[in-house]
């Protein structure tokens, strides 16, 4: 373990030099796709509780399909198999995008966890209480200010609890990024195996960063919560 430590410690820690590594790029993909499936989500729950069903139909489209299957079953499809479409290689933006291992990455990352965050908001959004929204109806509000001033902000916090359980999962699925060769932690500590054929201290290096990790969320989120 201390020789993993001496000659991977950068590489695990920041850099290889030239490319973020390790910790910093699991941190950096867990925090771009949760930012970018938070932002889908917040609009797409909204879309989810209209009654028109062209509205919401596609949302739970949406969702079934990026729930109902594994993530590295859709991470698989965005990097070897979009780019494998006659239509997307001859397309220059579309053929560096997926040419792009990180790219593909965040992408799988962020659909698949903008369609459990939106599942949660949705749900939050439903159990807005009747009382706040016709207090909301007797000051005059408009359907954007009830959404911006009441029902918003009441149901973001009674997500705040599932939504940190689904940011610790996002966290641990990050670990997939190893197979798009994306230079993460795992793929740092597998390396580490390799070249020193000790597994044990390997991935049990990597088991400490990411229980570091999750219990920095675990403690930010509930100060989040009392807050």
């Amino acid at each position: 373990m201390i020789y993993i430590i001496e000659h991977y410690w950068r590489a695990l820690l920041y850099s290889d030099g030239y490319h973020m590594t390790g910790v910093a790029m699991t941190l950096w993909l867990l925090v771009i796709s949760c930012s970018i499936g938070f932002c889908l989500a917040l609009p797409l729950a909204i879309a989810r509780n209209s009654k028109n069903p062209l509205i919401w139909g596609p949302v739970w489209l949406y969702g079934f399909i990026f729930r109902g299957t594994p993530l590295y079953v859709q991470l698989l499809l965005i990097y070897t198999g979009v780019y494998g479409l006659h239509f997307v290689r001859e397309t220059p933006f579309l053929a560096d995008f997926f040419r792009s291992a990180i790219n593909c990455t965040l992408l799988s990352f962020a659909l698949n966890t903008g369609a459990y965050t939106t599942e949660i908001f949705y749900g939050a959004i439903r159990d807005t209480s009747n009382g706040e929204v016709e207090a909301g109806r007797a000051y005059g509000m408009s359907r954007f200010t009830l959404y911006r001033r009441i029902i918003i902000p009441s149901a973001l916090r009674r997500a705040l609890p599932m939504y940190s359980n689904e940011v610790i999962l996002m966290l641990h699925a990050t670990t997939l990024a190893f197979t798009a060769t994306v230079p993460d932690i795992l793929k740092i500590t597998n390396d580490a195996y390799i070249a020193t054929y000790a597994p044990f201290d390997a991935f049990g290096i990597a088991a400490l960063l990411y229980l570091c990790i999750s219990f920095t969320l675990i403690f930010l989120f509930r100060r989040a919560e009392k807050r």
